[in-house]
């Protein structure tokens, strides 16, 4: 007995003095002034080759160019992503980032909880009230928007002008309003360039899970590339190397998403739609360290070079010349504002 409380007298003094150690990453950025921040992942986590890798890519530019100290945070399902983000909010971080959508709701409460802590959400939920009416996030709070209906109509066009087919093929991943904006978009495209082709799209599943589900990305991939297309864009995280198996296993063409995923396919990625993570979450943290951060929302577009395609000597044998001309003329059309493109599946009819 006597020995058990000896034990757990030291747990006790062991625990005491834990709550008086500062986290090393906010000890580090008082002594030589780097700006201190968190970012936790959004499903699936790094290693995507999609939508996290891209925030790490930026966080990572940050700590070299800026000299920011980043933590990141992997977390589970549930409470864990809200758990995640409070513990860096209470640490006292100058700069909280969730990654995805689903982090909307947690990072609106925190940030009013901590009103000194900068907080961004990639892929920010944007809420209406009853009459419509955009509900700004609080003041210290950055929505970071993308206009992925843009770039989307981009590779729309280039998949129905190079599939040699009237079918050409999507696969979301959750069927949620954010993943319809690429489906309207790419539909729209599609159907600017060739009005009697037929879009094929299909959703993975209707949980975040959806997201990370290669052997479903696969299935869905077949089952349209036996039906007559040839060429699929995928918006789904990880579910989409399902997509890309498929397209090596049958020869035939799939479409990245976020990031330049040509080398999970080799010869059989004709492009990729490209969000610029990387750079929104970069300026992100330099706002911040420049003490320029505001919260409201941001949108990115082709206009801001938000979204895009992929364009280079990997893809270049599998784009002719006078397609690519004419992807480049409808980019600068919706630039410039002649050409509307559709955000939501319903109007996701022929761009005006």
């Amino acid at each position: 007995m006597r020995k058990l409380l000896i034990f757990l007298g030291v747990l006790l003094a062991i625990h005491v003095a834990l709550l008086f150690v500062s986290p090393r990453g906010a000890t580090e950025a008082v002594a030589d002034g780097g700006v201190t921040v968190g970012i936790v992942f959004d499903v699936g986590g790094r290693g995507d080759k999609s939508f996290n890798d891209g925030a790490y890519a930026g966080a990572e530019r940050a700590m070299r160019e800026l000299g920011a100290h980043v933590r990141f945070v992997e977390p589970g399902e549930g409470s864990d992503r809200e758990a995640g983000l409070r513990l860096l909010a209470a640490e006292g971080m100058d700069l909280v980032i969730g990654v995805g959508f689903i982090f909307t709701d947690d990072l609106t409460e925190l940030a009013k909880e901590y009103p000194n802590v900068a907080f961004a959400g990639v892929d920010y939920a944007i809420a209406t009230d009853s009459a419509g009416n955009v509900i700004q996030p609080p003041p210290n709070l950055a929505a970071l928007k993308f206009r992925e209906e843009e770039g989307s109509f981009l590779v729309g066009a280039l998949a129905a002008l190079v599939g040699s087919s009237k079918r050409v093929g999507f696969v979301g991943g959750m069927d949620i309003p954010l993943i319809h904006k690429f489906e309207a978009g790419y539909r729209a495209g599609v159907q600017h360039v060739c009005p009697d082709c037929t879009v094929i799209a299909q959703y993975a599943g209707a949980t975040p899970e959806a997201f990370r589900n290669p052997g479903k990305g696969k299935e869905l991939a077949l089952s349209q590339y036996q039906s007559g297309v040839n060429v699929i864009f995928h918006a789904s995280g990880s579910t989409g190397l399902g997509v890309f198996q498929a397209a090596r296993e049958r020869g035939k063409l799939a479409i990245g998403v976020d990031a330049d995923q040509a080398d999970d396919a080799p010869g059989r990625v004709l492009t990729s739609m490209v969000k610029g993570i990387d750079a929104v979450t970069f300026d992100t943290i330099k706002r911040v360290k420049e003490g320029t951060f505001k919260g409201g929302i941001y949108s990115y577009g082709l206009a801001e070079s938000g979204v895009g395609y992929v364009y280079d000597e990997k893809n270049k044998p599998l784009i002719p010349d006078a397609v690519h001309a004419r992807v480049e003329a409808l980019k600068q059309e919706v630039i410039a504002g002649r050409i509307k493109v559709p955000s939501a599946r319903e109007s996701a009819g022929r761009a005006r």
